[in-house]
């Protein structure tokens, strides 16, 4: 994908417009490949095994991932930046709310764990640092935190050939870039990466908030 360069000022506005256009509608079309769902039941494992009650998914859409960590008995809290996707989510019954993955709003420590699939990809690396914190702030001390996004390659920009309208900015990390960012905030528990099929790199990652006293 070739990426072009765009001022990190115009990343939010233009990430709201794209999702809140026609894609709000075509996400709830898409059938979930087989290794996110893969992905998504091998967390679920994890967060029975750790006995997790809550979870906040950032970068819900339109909740299809958010409603079923519900349907499985866990108490869930659905973010996005697009206010098209956050009301699709309500109208599956999900309590959903329009927020920046910077500005959480929710009080420290409220969650058990934290789920993110293919949403920090659009986050400028000037800013990732940022957004790891808030999400550290928000989950618990022992909570996990599943980070799923593309990348193999150190680069970011627009794509212009991006289906959406406006195109998206994308921060495409290799794999040590990305294990150096979350380090920083978190230990890591898993990281494993592969080829998703159609050529492209995804990059799973299980993270924990390290508990009071603990090294980050």
């Amino acid at each position: 994908m070739r990426l072009e360069d765009v001022g990190s000022d115009d990343v939010v506005a233009r990430h709201r417009a794209a999702y809140d256009g026609a894609a709000a509608a075509d996400r709830d079309n898409h059938v979930k490949q087989h290794w996110k769902v893969d992905e998504r039941a091998a967390f679920l494992d994890r967060l029975r095994a750790a006995e997790a009650r809550t979870l906040l998914e950032v970068g819900c859409g339109t909740g299809q991932d958010s409603l079923h960590f519900q349907q499985q008995g866990l108490a869930v809290t659905a973010v996005d930046l697009s206010p098209a996707m956050v009301e699709r989510a309500r109208a599956k019954g999900l309590e959903a709310f329009v927020r920046d993955v910077r500005a959480l709003d929710f009080a420290e420590s409220t969650f058990d764990a934290v789920y993110s699939l293919n949403t920090l990809l659009h986050v400028p690396n000037a800013e990732l640092d940022a957004a790891l914190a808030a999400i550290r702030q928000v989950l618990a001390p022992g909570g996990l935190f599943f980070l799923g996004v593309y990348g193999g390659e150190d680069e970011e920009g627009v794509a212009p050939d991006d289906v959406h309208v406006p195109p998206r900015f994308f921060s495409f990390r290799s794999d040590q870039q990305l294990l150096t960012y979350a380090e920083r905030a978190f230990e890591i528990l898993d990281f494993h990466a592969y080829d998703d099929g159609a050529g492209r790199r995804f990059q799973a990652l299980t993270l924990v908030k390290p508990s009071p006293g603990a090294a980050a």
